[in-house]
C-alpha cells in the first residue's frame, strides 16, 4: 500500500486547541484567538473561506455588471453560450494550471485530506469510481478528484478521472466556468458515456449517494443510500469500465445538521424539496472564520479517502442489457470491498465513530 498525505504545516497545541473547541457542546460562541495562529493555518482558513463563497461571488459579479447597461449586449451574448455550450457533457473544460494552483495545497491541508491506495489500477483501462459517503458538500471528493492536491496522479498514473456533479451547477453563471476549469463534468448518462469513450485510463467519479445520503450526514456516523443505486453498475457494465469503490473516513465529521429525523417537519419539506428540484438542502452547520462553534465553515476535521480494489463487470456484446441478476451479482462484490476497507480502516481513521457503517435503500 503506498499513499501521499498532505499535513498542515502547523504545531501540535494549536491544532489540539481547535479541534477541541470545535466539537465542545456549548451553546456560547467560542471565539478564536486573533494571535498565536501560524500563518499555514491562516491561509487555509482564507482558501476555505473563499473556496465555500465562490458560488455567492458569482451570482454576485454577475448581477452586479446587469446593472451596467453597455455590458448587456456581452451578457446576453454569454448566457446564450450557456445555453448551447455542450462542454458539461463533453467532459468539462479543464485547465491544467487551474487544478494544480498553489491555493488547492491549502484547500487540501485545512483538514486535512489523505489519499490512499489498495491496489495499483491498469491505465490501459476505464474505470467508474464510486464515491462515499456524500457529506454535505463531498469536499473529500473535489480535494482528490477536481484538483491535483493530493497527488492522485501520482498513485494512479495514467488514469485521468472527471468529477460529476449535478448538470444544473452548470447553468450558474461564471460559477459554472470555475467548475468547468477544475474538470468536473455533467452526471448525465450522456456525459458519463461520452468520458468513458475518450481513450484508456478516461474515469469517472460519482457520488453515489446523492441528495438522499446528504440528510443523514452526521458527525460518527457512515449512513449509505445504496441497495437501489444499480444505475452506476448498469453503466459500467454497459462501457466495459471496472468499479471502484471509494471511502471517506471524516467526510460526515466536517458539518452538524439540524435534527431532520424521519418523520418530521424538517425532513419532510426537504424531501419535498428534492422531490420538485433533484436536489435538496440539508439544514448545516459547523464553525466560522472567527470562531470554533457558528458558522457554515466546515470543522477541521481529517478526511481519509481509501481507494478500493477494482470490481471486474461481465463482459457483454454490443447493444445488449445487463440482467438484473447481473447487476446484483456485481453490487454484491462492490458492497463486499466498500465494507473490507471500512473494517480494514475503522478502527485507525474512525475511532470517533458513534455507529458501524450502515448500508440502506
Amino acid at each position: 500500500m503506498s499513499s501521499k498525505t498532505l499535513v498542515a504545516t502547523t504545531t501540535a497545541s494549536t491544532e489540539k486547541l481547535e479541534t477541541v473547541k470545535e466539537h465542545k457542546n456549548n451553546n456560547a460562541v467560542q471565539w478564536a484567538p486573533l494571535t498565536g495562529i501560524p500563518i499555514e493555518r491562516r491561509l487555509q482558513m482564507l482558501m476555505m473561506t473563499i473556496w465555500i463563497s465562490l458560488l455567492f461571488i458569482s451570482l454576485g459579479t454577475f448581477f452586479y455588471l446587469t446593472t451596467f447597461k453597455f455590458l448587456w449586449p456581452v451578457l446576453i451574448a454569454y448566457v446564450t453560450f450557456i445555453y448551447f455550450d455542450k462542454a458539461p457533457e463533453k467532459g468539462g473544460r479543464p485547465i491544467e494550471s487551474c487544478r494544480r494552483w498553489v491555493g488547492w495545497n491549502y484547500f487540501a491541508n485545512y483538514f486535512p485530506v489523505t489519499l490512499i491506495k489498495e491496489q495499483d489500477l491498469d491505465a490501459s483501462k476505464n474505470y467508474v469510481f464510486g464515491y462515499h459517503p456524500h457529506g454535505i458538500i463531498s469536499m473529500g471528493a473535489f480535494a482528490n478528484f477536481g484538483t491535483r492536491a493530493t497527488g492522485f496522479l501520482d498513485l494512479f498514473p495514467g488514469i485521468k478521472p472527471s468529477l460529476l456533479t449535478l448538470l444544473s451547477n452548470f447553468n450558474i453563471p461564471l460559477y459554472r466556468d470555475y467548475i468547468l476549469s477544475m474538470g468536473l463534468a455533467a452526471v448525465s448518462r450522456k456525459s458519463c458515456e461520452y468520458i468513458l469513450n475518450s481513450g484508456p485510463g478516461r474515469s469517472i467519479v460519482i457520488v453515489v449517494g446523492g441528495a438522499a445520503e446528504s440528510l443523514n450526514a452526521r458527525p460518527g456516523t457512515n449512513e449509505l443510500v445504496l441497495r437501489r443505486r444499480l444505475g452506476f453498475i448498469r453503466l459500467a457494465i454497459k462501457q466495459k469500465a471496472e468499479l471502484v469503490p471509494v471511502f471517506s473516513f471524516g467526510e460526515n465529521d466536517l458539518y452538524d445538521q439540524v435534527d431532520n429525523t424521519k418523520g418530521s417537519k424538517v425532513f419532510y419539506y426537504q424531501k419535498k424539496m428534492q422531490a420538485f428540484l433533484g436536489f435538496t438542502l440539508p439544514l448545516f452547520h459547523a464553525r466560522g472564520v472567527f470562531n470554533y462553534n457558528v458558522g457554515i465553515v466546515p470543522f477541521r476535521h481529517p478526511i481519509t479517502t481509501i481507494v478500493g480494489k477494482p470490481i471486474p463487470v461481465p463482459t457483454l456484446e454490443e447493444g445488449v442489457e445487463p440482467t438484473q441478476e447481473q447487476l446484483l451479482d456485481v453490487q454484491k462484490l462492490y458492497i463486499e470491498e466498500l465494507e473490507n476497507i471500512y473494517h480494514k480502516y475503522k478502527d485507525v481513521y474512525a475511532k470517533d465513530r458513534k455507529q458501524e457503517l450502515c448500508i440502506s435503500d
